[in-house]
Parts: C-alpha cells; structure tokens; sequence
C-alpha cells in the first residue's frame, strides 16, 4: 500500500480547554520533588529522578490553575512539612517511600487510620465503578474511588497521556511519579466538586436522552422497527431515543475483508432509504443512535472507502483495508470527516462505540476506548449540538464523555440486583450517568417480575434504555408479558417522561454543580453508618430516595420487600402518600406495581402533567407540582433552549417555588429567563400530598385572582389545584385558608388490602384485623402481632404499616 507523509493535527474542535500550569504560589519544589498545593485538601504529589516535572495536562487534569489557598511550609534540611487547614504533610526530600512520606487528614475523621504513607493503597475506600459488565452475572470488582471512610484516597496519574500544544497526546518520560491526594474527610461532595475542578465537570445531557430508549440486538427491517415505534406510540408508552444494533450496516461480508462487525454501509435490503426513515423518527419525536464496532477499520466494500483512502493518501485501487488506528490523528479526522459525518448529515444524532477489542495500541498506554470516547464526544458539539457519546467507561475523567454504556447484562436477579450499587457507587469516581441494559440482554431466563422490577430500576436510573438480544422471547416490548405486569411496565414508562422536568433540571445540577443525579446515602449522611450499610438504596436527586425492590415476591404475600434506612425526618411514599417516620431501619414491602421511592416532607417535584404524553420530551404545556406535606421546601426548576448554549446562565429559564408549610402557602415565583421552547404560559396542576381538606383555598396570579379548580381526594390525602393559563411573568401563589393539617396513614384500610393478598387461614386473617382495627397504640398492636406466631414476612409487613408514622 502506498503511503503519503502524515502530519499530527487536529481540528480546533477536538481540542479541549485547558489551564494545566498551576499557580506559583501553591508550588513547593525541591530538586526531584514537588508539591502543588491546590486545594486546602488536594495535593499534587510529584517525583522526578531528573528534577523535570510534568505542566502540560493529562487526560485525567486538565486545569491547575486554582486559587491558592493559605498554607504554612517548615522547610528542614532533614524534613519538609507542608500545612493546610485540613491535611499536614511530612517528607524527608529523598525517593519517595512509605517511610518518608506521609499525609495525615486534620479534623474530625483525625485518627490513626487517617494517615496515608505513600504507597499504600488506604482502607475503607468507597468504591469507584468497572470498565463493563459484559459477562457479569451478580457483582463485580470496582476501581477505587475518590471516597474512603477513612477520609483521604489518592489518585495515581502518573501512567496518564499528556496533550501536547497540538491537542494531541504524547507520553510522559518514564520513572515520575505524579499523585494526587485527595484529603476530604468525610466532606464527600467537596471532594467530588474538586475534582471536577481539575478533571472537568460533567458535560449537560441533551434533554433527549431523559426518556425512554427502545433498543435491541435484532435484525430490524425498516418496516418491523417501524412497526415496534407505532405499537409503542398505540400503547400511550412515549419514547425519546431509537436505536439501531449492528445489523443497520452490511454485516454479510467476505470473512476476508473483516469480520462483519464493523461496518458503515446501510443495508439496503432492511432501509432502502435510510435518510427517509432517519426523518420519519424525528418526525415521531425520537433521536436515532447506531452502533458501531470501529476495530476492523474499513473495509473495501464501505461506500466511504474509496474517499476516505484518497483524503489518506492511500491507493483505492489496492483494496486494502484502512487499519483503526487511534494512535493517527490524521486518519481519526477522516474517520470522522469522511465516515461519520456523512452518516450524521442523513440524520444519525449519535453514535453507540461499541468497542469490546481491549486497551492497547500502537502508543503505550492509550487506550483506544478513551480516544474514541474523546473525540467522538467532541466532535459531536459541531453545529451548535450538545455534545452526546454512548460508549463504555475508559478509566477517571470518562464523566467528560457521557453516556455510559455498561455491557451486555445477564438476564438474571443477580444481575438487577448489583446495578443499584454499581450505579451509585460511579458516582465516587465522578461518573453519573451509566446507562444499563434495562431487563439484560442474553442468557438467564424469562421471568416477568424480573423484567417489571427492572424496568422499575430504570426509570429511577440515570438513563432508562431497554435492551435485550436477538433470540426469541428476549423483547422487552411490555405486551410480551403478563398482563399485570405489561400495564405496571407501561405506568412506570410513562411516569419517566413525566419525571423529565425533574430530570433535566438534576442534568443542570449535575453539569453546574458537580451532584449527580444518583447518589449513595452517605452523601448526604457521612457520619452516620446506617448509610453504609444500604448500598442499593440511594438518592435521586434533591427530592426523592430510592430503595429498589431486586429479589422475587413471596407468594404468600404477593408481595417483594427490601431492608432500608430510613434517615431522620418524615419521609412519604411517592406512589402511596404513606408517611414514615425516620431515623430507623424498615423492611417495606410492595406489590408489584410500586417500589419505594421516598420523599422529604417539603419536597417538590415537577412532573409532566402526563394528559398529552407523546414520543420526545419536550417541556410541558401543563406541568404538576407535587408537593409532600410536613415541612417548608423550596425547588428551582431548569429549562433551556436545548442546544450547546444551554448550560450557560442566558440560555436558561428558572422558575423558583417556595412552598412554606406553616401558613399553607406554595409560590411559583416569576421566571427568570428565556429560552425557546420553555412555554410562555403553561397550566399548573399543584398535588399536596398527605394532608387534610382545608377549609378553602385562594389563588392569585401577578395581581389578579383566579378561581383555580379545587378538588380533595380522601383516599390518597391529597389537595388537587388547577390554575389554567399563567403568565411565566407573573407567577403564582396559592394559599389555604387557615393552616395545613397532616393527614393521618390509613392504615387499616392498608392492612385490609395487605391481608386481601395474603395466603393464610381466614381466622388468623380476621383476628390480625381486628387487632389492628381496635384504635390500640401501634407498639400495642405490634406486641399482641408478635405472640401469634405468624410467618415472619407477614409479620414484617404489618409491622411496616402499623409502625410507618409512629414516633
């Protein structure tokens, strides 16, 4: 093959903005050490046996230049120490060793196993997340992460590419050590905004992605993935991202010219006109993502060949195939230029970079996932877009690309049992949005519990993408199973697009304020080790806490459970309005329509009204307020233009709501912004969850009255409010005559329900009533439960009910 003289460059857009050189000030240097102190609990920990030391940014660092905080510096011809306010470091200025240097944590975690001694791992550290789990059936080993118990973890750079003045990577001369500790306590929100301060933050998702996405490894012709979307749509299930497997590009090729997964050539005899069924998905609302496996390069028979080989300076003529090398800018802009961006122009809105052929290339330690991740992503802010990638986890800094794809899952319980955690405990390592192979993809069997409590997961996840394999019986189309678990399916699918407005404004909080959507409980709860010990239960976002239910029901109970924590404060139920009071452990139990999905009394969480849902997420014309009686609260709700400008302050509309439970009053606060697409006017539906009738309510909008629809619903304890047609200028204030008043559990009406399910002889079931019936204390009733002897998991259940609010 011929071969023209390659010059290394990138086009600007593939660049990524860097402030590497740290400040002055915060750099203390001997001749082969250096320490950068850049925050009062992060360090940069340097060794270099020629005394050069390493400025240019990493693909994990890419900005040093941080403020410098205050810090004290005892310099010893035998010692150096360096102090800040939250770590004091102690070297002896020779190799670094275990023996020589050392780091302890000051404050309120300071104890004996808060001293890091170079070398060492540390103990108790939280976890970080894997690179897949292709092939994992149950758990799996994580990385470390940034977080520990023991309140310091250090981050190992030193192996890490640098970029050089053209964009590009380069390695870093051998034999240097560059660390980098992370002092914090159990402050573990700082710790990951901090690093989002070096690292990058995590980019704003598209509001597409918060939807729902049908996906399968299938053979799909045009007119069968058609027909998948319409009964999606005749079944009022929305969805907001279509995506095609391999089988969209030829994959029946001659085994001599690849191995047919990688390909970029429609196959025609599926979509004669790709571009045409391309615009029929937008015009349903939906984006279109393909997968792609780059690793045989491409191949002869590629429409794109003949171009891409002369852009390349090779011979067409030759037939040979262009190797995948990620170590070549020049061939990544053609892979780009010549066959991507063709692809994209007919209407792909992002790509799925399926690589599964492993972390080596021609440059040692680049990994040619991480390029791909990187330049993909970039590549993709072209033409005023918000940047999208769909592509597996390459190592710390991976948060700058997302989506996440986290392999082929095993259809079992094992499986849906680990994802929790796994997706949780990502957020360690800055990694918030992991996207799972909602119901698994291969092997296991067919359980349709398994597949409801799946899908449930998936829309308190991240991103919520049904997948499955191509062999029959594996679709996870909610009319293959069962009829009660088909409709739970389509409920909790329609509730994900109604959960979009709360969604996209956590996207804002993740991208702005360095919180991601999901996180374990210890965030919030660092000192208390009940939150250590419910590692699938965890927060989504500001307002709502999450307690999967991942084991099968018990049949006598047509009912799953799972063992929580519930924190200190009252907590209610989303789906049930049942109060719970906290600062105590629960086993709670639900039937196969529900999961527990906790919120803070004086929560807010604007939905979708849900009338009108359709395919897309656009904001809505009519938007409910649910708001959880018992406290004060306060929410910000997020809406923007959509495009690569939303994250910046201008292209936004903010709308506050106050809601103060001692006078009975909700706010929603004048907008403050506009954006295309945001309603200038909208309908608001305000749900107050968990309280008495009052005896009347007054509505004002800017300065005018408005009737407003009053209703009560006795059953669930909720108000219901309806003001048609507010002014986003003007606002809203709703308030009740008198005060609120908490309405109590219905919990005989609970327990009634509870023994309707049960399979137990009708006396116990009529003497369980009537005990609960009778008006004793709950610890009464409890105490007369006990000495029945009943099946424990009957008895759990009802102890949940009959102690859910008991203080």
């Amino acid at each position: 093959m011929t071969e023209t003289t390659r010059t290394a460059s990138l086009p600007e857009h593939l660049r990524l903005e860097t402030s590497p050189r740290a400040r002055p000030g915060a750099v203390v240097q001997g001749p082969n050490y250096r320490f950068t102190v850049l925050t009062s609990q992060l360090l940069r920990l340097e060794y270099s046996p020629d005394g050069e030391f390493e400025d240019r940014p990493s693909q994990v660092a890419l900005h040093r230049d941080l403020e410098v905080p205050e810090f004290r510096v005892f310099d010893k011809p035998e010692a150096l120490e360096v102090i800040t306010e939250h770590v004091h470091l102690v070297y002896d200025k020779r190799e670094f060793t275990p023996h020589g240097l050392s780091v302890k944590v000051l404050g309120n975690v300071s104890n004996y196993h808060s001293v890091w001694h170079y070398g060492e791992v540390g103990e108790k550290n939280l976890g970080g997340t894997a690179r897949t789990l292709d092939g994992v059936d149950g758990p799996c080993e994580l990385e470390p992460g940034l977080l520990s118990r023991y309140g310091f973890s250090v981050l190992d750079d030193s192996e890490t590419l640098v970029f050089d003045d053209e964009g590009w990577l380069d390695a870093r001369p051998g034999g240097r050590t560059d660390l980098y500790f992370f002092g914090y306590g159990r402050d573990y929100r700082k710790c990951l905004r901090d690093f989002y301060r070096i690292s990058g933050p995590t980019p704003l998702v598209p509001r597409f992605t918060l939807g729902n996405w049908w996906s399968r490894y299938h053979r799909y012709d045009e007119d069968e993935y058609r027909g998948v979307i319409e009964r999606f749509a005749a079944e009022r299930i929305p969805l907001s991202v279509a995506v095609l497997d391999m089988d969209w590009h030829l994959t029946d090729i001659d085994p001599a010219h690849g191995s047919g997964w990688t390909g970029y050539t429609w196959n025609r005899e599926l979509f004669p006109d790709p571009e045409g069924f391309a615009r029929w998905l937008h015009d349903c609302g939906l984006g279109l993502t393909l997968n792609v496996h780059p690793a045989d390069g491409i191949a002869a028979h590629e429409e794109v060949y003949a171009k891409t080989a002369e852009v390349l300076g090779l011979d067409p003529a030759a037939g040979d195939a262009i190797s995948f090398d990620p170590t070549d800018p020049e061939f990544l802009r053609a892979y780009l230029e010549e066959v991507h961006h063709p692809l994209e122009d007919a209407g792909v809105d992002f790509w799925w970079l399926d690589w599964q052929s492993g972390p080596y290339s021609r440059i040692e330690g680049l990994d040619p996932l991480w390029v791909l991740n990187h330049i993909h992503f970039l590549d993709s802010a072209r033409k005023g877009r918000l940047p999208l990638t769909f592509s597996r986890y390459a190592g710390p800094g991976s948060h700058r690309y997302p989506i996440g794809f986290s392999g082929d899952t095993i259809v079992t319980w094992e499986s849906l049992a680990f994802q929790p955690y796994f997706t949780a405990t990502a957020s360690n390592i800055g990694y918030g949005w992991w996207s799972h192979d909602i119901g698994g993809h291969m092997w296991g069997y067919k359980d349709d519990d398994l597949a409801t409590r799946w899908v449930q997961l998936g829309v308190f996840s991240p991103i919520n993408r049904l997948h499955s394999s191509s062999l029959p019986f594996t679709g996870k189309e909610p009319w293959r199973f069962r009829a009660d678990a088909e409709e739970v399916m389509g409920e909790f699918l329609r509730l994900r697009h109604r959960l979009v407005p709360y969604l996209h404004t956590m996207n804002h909080r993740a991208a702005s304020g360095g919180r991601p959507l999901v996180e374990p409980m210890y965030y919030e709860y660092p000192e208390v080790a009940e939150a250590y010990e419910v590692p699938n239960q965890y927060l989504f976002g500001s307002e709502l806490m999450v307690a999967p239910i991942v084991s099968p029901r018990t049949r006598a109970l047509n009912r799953a459970s799972v063992d929580a924590w519930l924190p200190p404060g009252q907590w209610i139920d989303f789906f049930t309005g049942t109060r719970y009071e906290g600062g105590r452990h629960a086993r709670l139990f639900r039937t196969l329509d529900s999961i527990p999905v906790l919120a803070k009394a004086g929560a807010i969480v604007p939905l979708d009204h849900g009338e009108a849902l359709r395919n897309g997420v656009a904001a809505p014309q009519r938007l409910e307020l649910r708001v959880f009686a018992g406290a004060s609260g306060a929410f910000t709700l997020i809406e923007d233009d959509g495009g690569a400008a939303a994250g910046e302050r201008e292209h936004q509309v903010r709308t506050r709501i106050e809601f103060e439970w001692g006078v009975g009053e909700l706010r929603v606060h004048p907008c403050d912004g506009a954006a295309d697409g945001v309603p200038a006017v909208r309908s608001y539906d305000v749900a107050i969850v968990g309280v008495e009738e009052p005896s009347g309510v007054r509505v004002r909008s800017g300065d005018r009255e408005d009737p407003g629809s009053v209703s009560y619903d006795a059953a669930a304890r909720t108000l219901h409010v309806r003001v048609d047609d507010v002014d986003a200028n003007r606002g809203l204030t709703l308030a009740v005559d008198g005060t609120l008043t908490l309405a109590p559990n219905r919990t005989v009406d609970a327990v009634e329900r509870l023994l309707e399910d049960v399979h137990e002889k009708f006396t116990v079931k009529g003497d369980i009533f009537a005990r609960v019936a009778a008006g004793e204390s709950p610890a009464a009733v409890v105490a007369a439960l006990a000495g029945m002897g009943l099946d424990p998991d009957l008895f759990g259940a009802l102890v949940e009910l009959v102690l859910a609010d008991a203080r």
